[in-house]
């Protein structure tokens, strides 16, 4: 989510910087581009340019870590967001803290990912308006199951569907962390509700299969595999990465 960088660098941009004003007009508009490539260039000519003060500074940096992320390359991107943290003095740095989670979970370290999780929440509780905070409760759950909190990660998937309970990915979450409690029915329920909401959710046709073959559906478990696996071919290595491995009958 770039909502905040946007509005800022709207502001930013109608104030006076005596060098190269124009340029830097310019290179924020290509830092704020939808196209990660061009977003990088802008956002890296203002962090080389030395001519942004720190309280705009973060922002650059958060829109190249975010741009970073969707170019699947969690290094840079956590770097990014560690220096965006470390320059930003505003009540906005939970946000921060909540995609570099989103960038250690992508990585694979799930540990890093409840830390910042849990600091984003700490920072604003209670704030259910903001996008971000329900998928904070979400992301905590869901990495907190690949690590086998269940009951921890029960918690969080519920706090999350309390403040957004007709979302998928939330049902989602919570359908994968009953599959791991080895909880078929429910898993199963989650996964029927997440997919009425986005048929072609594939970790959600996935998980599902796994619940229907757990309870010895084979037909169902079989159907659902294989359509999990051609909308998305990865996803019995992403389950495997998780800590479900899918068994043959």
């Amino acid at each position: 989510m770039r909502l905040i960088s946007k509005i800022f660098a709207l502001a930013l941009l109608a104030t006076s910087v005596p060098l190269c004003a124009q340029s830097r007009d310019e290179n924020w508009t290509r830092c704020l581009a939808k196209n990660p490539d061009i977003a990088i260039s802008g956002c890296t000519a203002l962090i080389q340019s030395d001519q942004e003060p720190s309280e705009s500074l973060w922002m650059v940096y958060y829109d190249r870590g975010q741009m970073y992320h969707r170019k699947s390359d969690y290094d840079h991107a956590i770097q990014d967001f560690n220096d965006s943290i470390r320059l930003n003095q505003s009540k906005h740095k939970a946000e921060t803290y909540y995609n570099r989670g989103n960038a250690y979970g992508d990585k694979g370290d799930s540990d890093h990912a409840i830390q910042d999780f849990t600091v984003a929440l700490s920072l604003e509780p209670d704030d259910s308006a903001w996008e971000w905070t329900f998928k904070a409760w979400n992301g905590r759950c869901f990495y907190r199951a690949v690590i086998g909190q269940v009951d921890a990660a029960l918690t969080d998937c519920n706090q999350a569907l309390k403040l957004r309970p007709n979302n998928a990915d939330n049902l989602d979450s919570r359908g994968f962390t009953y599959l791991k409690m080895k909880n078929p029915d429910a898993s199963i329920a989650d996964y029927n509700a997440a997919l009425a909401i986005n048929p072609k959710l594939a970790s959600s046709l996935y998980g599902r299969g796994l619940a229907e073959k757990i309870k010895g559906n084979l037909t169902a478990a079989d159907k659902d595999i294989a359509a999990a696996k051609a909308i998305q071919p990865t996803i019995a290595d992403d389950f495997a990465k998780w800590g479900i491995q899918e068994t043959k009958p």
